[in-house]
């Protein structure tokens, strides 16, 4: 009977990966099938076989991706930097995923572009790669892949869109939303200027503008050392987009040559540097989850509580919608991520020995950068726009994690809400299953919703929604909106959007659906939130709580998709990455197991 090893492709010691598909001197039958399909659209055997490194470019444009679409442009000029640099290029397809667009939420789909890119990258003759990221979910599913594959990749981001202005001032994507449906409330615009104020902020290729989760997450793919310097910040249809393009597509060639490997850069100290980028920039808190995804994949301890420990008392230096006034062009011209991170390096606050994709530390890449021009968008780290602005992370009785983003907790909330104790709210639980019932009910007298209610939100989270939906972001009813009460305490099992300002106790785990407190809660349930101690319980006596745990039986879920029913099945929650608990137990898996077996 034959072994693993009579067919493990792996054994063979080729220089290159691609070798084992390509030239093969001891298999003439499969070189010569591998090599005849790729011939019939142009390519010759001179370049499958020159010993030139295969370079994969995973295309994530399309056009029901628009925030992404240009890449379909960017990976020519990806594809002449490869080619200049002695590569050959081949650009291939993943699953789709658009923020905006995707029903039920693109969250559902990160694992499965995640899945996507494992198979390609894994089953195809490929030595290297280019990982095009720019919408929310695309960065984190590229840098899974990369770890689990743990060949020479690097990510390329698209950008933000260009700046937007509505009636004389800047308007970011996403943010204006959220102020929009205030104004619309209160009775100041009627719909059609909704609407006119909402795309006022979509004004060219490229994802939001605002630090909002696309921006934050491409800015830590840079921080975390996994794209090159200044690649993140960037404006799409820039010129020093497409030039960033090409310079990645003739590094990611050196990277197979020097065969530097994403297990080389994403260590515990470069999530670590991640964090601390997160807090300075006023990061999306969609951020833990997908960084913790991250270095699930890559097998590196990393997890809420380095947010707690590395990031809580960092200073907010970043002036961006929605912590701030500015958006995308600024940071960029202000410098954008490199000055920032020089900013903590300077300071101390960063590990400047980590490895990057360039093949350089972060203190070598960081050598030559001038701190920020513009002191009111990037501020200096003496003189920040907040101080211990990152991230509190969470417990209490009626769950185990949750994490609420400090940075956005403006004066005006903490006067309102904090006024008797500076760390300390009590206030009566209005309870809603899922953002139906909330804009169902929002407007009902009978709930007694006021200024002392925290707006409660379940059955939202990884499971119950599932993929774990943005509808955390509610607004008081419009009778309060009128008084000047503009944000009400939220928490929910589900996230908020990034390019929310709200300050939201979010991704609470575990999620109602399996189980966790927030199924327990009852409308009129006394909440106490507890900012200095870390801790949010609902005031009801222990037997109480333990009654109605008891009592509680699991949801029926429809799930409308087999993927639905598949990701249900298999994902965790929040607090741990969201990830396909199976997909995590597979950890660099060219050495661990090998290459797969011929196909014919």
């Amino acid at each position: 009977m034959a072994s693993h090893d009579d067919h493990d492709q792996t054994k063979k010691p080729f220089k290159l990966r691609s070798q084992r598909w390509f030239d093969d001197p001891s298999d003439p039958g499969m070189t010569s099938l591998y090599c005849e399909r790729q011939l019939n659209f142009g390519m010759t055997f001179d370049e499958l076989q020159s010993g030139r490194p295969i370079i994969g470019i995973s295309q994530t444009g399309s056009d029901i991706a628009p925030c992404n679409r240009h890449h379909t442009i960017l990976s020519q000029r990806i594809k002449e930097g490869i080619r200049d640099a002695g590569g050959v290029p081949l650009e291939f397809p993943v699953h789709q995923i658009q923020e905006t667009l995707k029903r039920p939420t693109a969250a559902l789909d990160r694992n499965l572009q995640y899945l996507s890119l494992v198979e390609i990258m894994h089953g195809y003759p490929l030595d290297g790669v280019v990982l095009t990221i720019g919408c929310d979910k695309t960065p984190g599913a590229a840098l899974m892949a990369a770890a689990t594959l743990n060949i020479p990749a690097l990510a390329f981001s698209g950008g933000p869109m260009l700046d937007g202005w509505y009636r004389g001032r800047l308007v970011g994507s996403g943010t204006v939303v959220w102020e929009a449906r205030r104004m619309l409330a209160a009775g100041e615009i009627d719909n059609r200027q909704f609407m006119e104020a909402v795309a006022a902020s979509s004004t060219s290729w490229g994802h939001c503008s605002t630090m909002g989760t696309a921006l934050s997450m491409n800015s830590l793919v840079e921080a975390v050392g996994m794209s090159l310097t200044g690649c993140a910040a960037i404006p799409g249809p820039h010129r020093e987009r497409a030039q960033m393009a090409y310079w990645s597509g003739r590094r990611i060639v050196e990277m197979v040559r020097e065969n530097l490997t994403p297990s080389a850069v994403m260590t515990k100290k470069a999530f670590e540097n991640a964090v601390a980028v997160a807090s300075a920039i006023g990061a999306s808190s969609n951020c833990p989850p997908h960084m913790i995804a991250i270095a699930r994949h890559m097998g590196v301890e990393h997890d809420l509580e380095d947010w707690q420990r590395v990031g809580a008392d960092l200073p907010l230096l970043v002036d961006c919608q929605p912590a701030g006034r500015f958006l995308g062009e600024a940071f960029h011209r202000a410098g954008g991520v490199p000055a920032v991170m020089k900013e903590l390096l300077e300071a101390g606050r960063l590990h400047g020995d980590v490895m990057t994709v360039t093949g350089k530390t972060v203190a070598e890449n960081l050598k030559d950068v001038p701190l920020s021009p513009d002191r009111e968008v990037i501020r200096a780290y003496a003189k920040p726009m907040k101080e211990k602005a990152g991230y509190l992370v969470l417990t209490g009785n009626i769950f185990d994690s949750a994490v609420i983003k400090v940075s956005v907790i403006d004066a005006e909330f903490r006067k309102r809400f904090f006024s008797d104790d500076p760390d300390v709210f009590e206030g009566k639980a209005a309870v809603f299953e899922g953002p139906e019932d909330y804009h169902a009910r929002i407007e009902d007298p009978a709930l007694g919703i006021d200024e002392k209610t925290i707006l409660v939100v379940r059955n939202c989270g990884p499971v119950g929604y599932p993929g774990s939906a943005e509808v955390v972001n509610m607004q008081p009813p419009a009778a309060l909106i009128r008084q000047g009460v503009n944000a009400l305490p939220t928490m929910g099992d589900g996230r908020q959007s990034g390019t929310s300002g709200s300050p939201s106790i979010l991704n609470v785990t575990p999620e109602a659906a399996v189980g966790g407190g927030l199924a327990l809660l009852k409308h009129g349930d006394r909440i106490r939130i507890d900012l200095k101690n870390r801790r949010v319980d609902v005031l009801i006596p222990d037997a109480e709580l333990a009654a109605r745990r008891a009592a509680w039986t699991p949801p029926k879920l429809l799930n409308k998709t087999p993927w639905e029913e598949i990701y249900r099945n298999n994902v965790g929650q929040l607090g741990t990455g969201a990830c396909l608990e199976p997909a995590t137990l597979y950890l660099n898996i060219l050495e661990t197991r090998g290459e797969s077996r011929h196909n014919h």
